[in-house]
């Protein structure tokens, strides 16, 4: 199942967050580049104090504990009220 979603994952091109089981750290704002049986091929960026790295990397499946997609963010600095659509149901809003 896990497999069927990674793969699903890397053809829409999202944005995730891995677990990596093994190293007890999450990886975030990844991209994976490929799937080739249980091994997957991950591209993301660390932001030091004096350094930004781009990092590839190769996971094998069972040491991703968890995977997670950030679904939206809004600033907490915007002033102004947070737009509605018209056709958004009231339970929602």
């Amino acid at each position: 199942m896990l497999h069927r979603k990674l793969y699903q994952i890397c053809q829409d091109k999202l944005e995730i967050c891995l677990f990596l089981r093994d190293q007890g750290r999450w990886l975030e704002q990844v991209r994976i580049l490929d799937i080739e049986g249980d091994v997957v091929t991950v591209r993301y960026t660390t932001d030091d104090e004096d350094e930004i790295a781009s990092w590839e990397e190769i996971i094998r499946i069972d040491n991703i504990g968890s995977v997670t997609r950030k679904l939206s963010t809004l600033s907490k600095r915007h002033d102004s009220a947070m737009l509605i659509a018209e056709d958004c149901p009231e339970s929602e809003r």
